[in-house]
Order: C-alpha cells, then structure tokens, then sequence
C-alpha cells in the first residue's frame, strides 16, 4: 500500500513539495484555501491588463527544471524561459540612469563610466559574492541547519571554517561602503537587502552574496509570466496524480501520541503518513496547532517587510523601461528606519516597477504597458493603512514623474491595490510579511524554524516562513531539504 501525504497551502514550495513525494511514491493531497494555487505568486487581471501579482524576479531557473527531470519529463516541452539581457534599469534622486547589462564587458563599460569606478573593485566584490554563495549555499540553502549530519561534511567544515571571510559582523552597508565610495553604488549594492526583507543597515554584509545570482549567474523571465510557473508545476503535479482541494482550508493537524496523523477541514478528517506545511509557520501553530506547546521565541522574531503594489494599467509605452526599473529615494537610510524603526511607510519610498508586457505584449492592450509598482513597508501591525496608501500613491506618482519628466497619472486606465493586510488575509503570511522572520540580525538563519519539528512527528515545514528563508529559489530548496529529510 502506498504512503499518503498531505501538503497544507498550494504556494510555490508546496507545489514543489508535492511533486517530490508523488515521485517518492506517495499519494499526496493538497488542501489549498483559496480558489486557486500559488500563493503569493497569483495572478491579477483588469480590464485587458494582465499582472503578475507577486514576486517578480525569476533566479536559478534549473531548480524549476528539476522537478520536471526528477518526474521523467523534458522540461522544455513544459516550462520555457528567456535569459534577459538586461537586469535592472536604475534611476537615481539626482538624475542619474544606469543599466545594468546581463553581458559582464557591457555591464563593467557602464558601471565603470557612470560611476567612475575601478573596474577590478566591482569584479572584485562580484568574486567576493560568489565566494561567498558557494560556501554558504550547501549549509544555509541546500541541507537542513538542524539535522546533525549536515554538520558532518567537508563542505560544511569548509563553510564554518571560512566564517571570517563571509563579513557576518559588518553590516551589508559597512561592507558596500568599503569596497564603494560612490554614494549611489552603495545605494545600489545596498539594495539587495531587501530581496529577503531586511535592512541593509542591519543585516549582515553575508548578504551580499545576492547580486551573485544576478551578476554571476543571471536574470530570467518565463514565457507567460511568473504566474506561468505556477501553472505548468500544478499542471505536472496533477500529472503526477497529485489531488488538490482548492476553496478548502485545513483547520486543524490531527495529533495522536505525539505524531502527525493528517488535517481536520471543515467537513472531513483526512489521514496521511506526513504532514507538511506550506502555511506561514505563525498560523501554523496558533490555528492548525493550538493544543500543542508553540515554539515562542521563534514566533516572535521580528517580521520582514511587507510590500505596498499598485497594479496600473497604463495607456501609454515608455520605451527607456524596461522589466525590472528601480527609481531610488533620495535618502535610504532614512527609508529603512521608517519600515524598521518607526514601523511606517516612507515619506520618499525607493519604487520598483515591473512591465512583464515588455516581454509578453499581450499582458497588455495595444500601446499599453503593465506596471506593477511596489515600494516597501513594514508589516501591519494596526496602522493607518488607508492614510498611508494615498501618502504613498502621490509620492510615487511624485518619483516616476520627477524621473521619467512626465505625469503618470493621466495615463493610468486600471487600477489594483494589494497592502500588508490583503496579503494576510490572501495568503495567510503572518503580518502580511513576505519573507517570515526578518534577516536584520547575524543569527537569522539559524533562527528560523526548522523544516520538521522536534517534538511532532512526521511533521514538516516548507515555504518562505521556514528555513531556508523566502524568495523563489529558496522556497523551492526548502521543498528539496523536506524531501531529502523524509524516508520513503
């Protein structure tokens, strides 16, 4: 007889996870609240506009491709990409554009003339933050941090015994600061801080081992969209015999002796070898398990950012855009003591803007554009969330003008609205958070909560609330480590 598994929450990682125990062997069930998978990366449509409604940033496209090739299939007759050319466009409070090129020659030509910087610092800091990622990523991304065999390998050892060249006693802003003098380029640099939610002016400078992903390795778009990826893992799943119960919340994880024994809904009780959840670890314990002891110093870690989208359709094309554009504030440390430290949304927010139609024209009517506008904020925690929508509306309006010499607001047809709230209620992340417990402190990832739990068995955990952290990739490794971690 086969094994059964269930997965709680249909987001990207429990897609993942899913697939892994179907091709373990397992029959597995998939209990998903909403109407549809994915989670945070859904899918927003108004008024011939189509969006991608959350993460927007497509990195190491090969861990997509793995579950295909672990289920026997061809990737590319299921799941295409495109390497982009150009990473980001940048547009700085005084003026300043710069275009960050994917081809390594362009990109130092343009940094080099635009920032008038030794061409050999930025290589040597782009060694430093691949150096980094490939000491770090077999501990912190790819194996368990709480299993006593993780410990026990060379590459491991490798990792602990390099701690003093992964700068985890700097910030990420002391580090830039070192290698940069150009305010901007730190500004640029310090960026990537964000890509899990923290301060730059906090988190350690081992964070600086992101832009390797970008500069090193490269950017991403997938036909059809991020939500694209989505479809075509729920499409394998299925094939893999994966059942999803979609507009069906788990309301309890049934506990006997101490282990796992399947999920209460709200009309039936289902049973199943393990149990894992892809549910903000937070809810996870106070919903699903309120009669069992929660860990509470790990719930209550500080939560990472949270993010204030404006979905605008835009009846007109800005051909000096391109996918990815970040329009900076003019004061970010004073940006992120107010997400952080005052717990408020900037006054002057850095905004990004994302056009997927630059890439799929038809995400988008005729001479139109798709933008999807994102500027940071902290999580909800009761703030006047409907006074500091309009705040922010005008400022960003305010920094896209300012920057493209144009008046934004009489081309915006469409409108949408997510806040910390929405994406709470939406997605169950605990505060609206996206990336869980936040990364402003040197000992984050060995805070997270671990992928199983130590006191319940056959109980395991997924998703950006849990180790390995949030994003894409990681939410897929933490699928990967769960797999790896149960028997089959």
């Amino acid at each position: 007889m086969s094994k059964r598994a269930i997965i709680i929450g249909s987001g990207i990682a429990g897609l993942a996870a899913a697939i892994r125990f179907a091709v373990k062997g397992y029959d597995v069930d998939v209990f998903e609240a909403n109407s549809t998978p994915g989670g945070k990366l859904g899918r927003v449509q108004s008024n011939g506009f189509y969006f991608d409604a959350g993460p927007s940033l497509f990195t190491m496209p090969q861990l997509v491709d793995e579950l295909f090739e672990i289920s026997g299939e061809n990737p590319r007759d299921h799941f295409n990409y495109l390497k982009k050319d150009v990473h980001c466009k940048y547009f700085f409070d005084d003026g300043t554009i710069f275009t960050a090129w994917d081809n390594k020659n362009k990109f130092i030509d343009e940094i080099t003339e635009v920032f008038r910087v030794n061409a050999k610092t930025v290589l040597e800091y782009l060694q430093s933050s691949k150096r980094k990622y490939e000491i770090t990523s077999p501990l912190f991304i790819e194996r368990s941090l709480h299993k006593v065999d993780t410990f026990l390998n060379f590459k491991t050892l490798k990792a602990l015994a390099s701690t003093t060249d992964l700068d985890i006693f700097q910030t990420l802003d002391e580090l830039n600061r070192s290698y940069f003098s150009d305010p901007r380029l730190v500004q640029l640099f310090n960026r990537y801080a964000t890509y899990n939610g923290s301060s730059p002016y906090k988190t350690p400078g081992i964070m600086s081992m992101i832009p390797h992903l970008e500069y090193n390795i490269g950017t991403f778009y997938p036909a059809g969209g991020m939500y694209s990826i989505v479809e075509k893992l729920y499409e394998l799943a299925k094939r893999k015999g994966v059942k999803f119960h979609f507009n069906c919340p788990v309301t309890k994880i049934l506990i006997e002796n101490n282990s796992a024994k399947g999920v209460s809904t709200h009309e039936n009780e289902y049973y199943a070898d393990s149990v894992i959840s892809n549910m903000d670890i937070v809810p996870t314990y106070r919903k699903l398990l309120r009669e069992e002891k929660a860990p509470e110093k790990t719930l209550s870690q500080e939560r990472s950012s949270s993010a204030l989208i404006f979905y605008w359709g835009i009846k007109n094309q800005f051909k000096q855009l391109d996918l990815h554009n970040i329009f900076f504030s003019g004061d970010y440390e004073e940006e992120f003591k107010d997400i952080f430290d005052h717990q408020r949304v900037p006054s002057d927010p850095t905004v990004y803007v994302n056009i997927s139609s630059k890439e799929d024209a038809d995400h988008a009517p005729d001479g139109c554009e798709n933008w999807f506008v994102m500027v940071n904020v902290p999580p909800n925690s009761g703030q006047d969330w409907e006074t500091m929508v309009k705040d922010t509306r005008r400022a960003v309006i305010n920094r896209i003008n300012k920057s493209l010499n144009t008046n934004i607001e009489e081309y915006i047809d469409t409108e949408n609205l997510l806040t910390p709230i929405k994406i709470e209620k939406k997605t169950s992340s605990y505060k609206g958070a996206l990336y869980g417990a936040g990364s402003n402190n040197k000992n984050s990832a060995f805070l997270r909560h671990p992928n199983f739990s130590n006191k319940i068995k056959n109980l395991y955990f997924c998703g950006g609330s849990v180790h390995p952290g949030g994003g894409i990739p990681l939410c897929l490794n933490s699928a990967k480590i769960v797999s790896s971690i149960v028997k089959s």
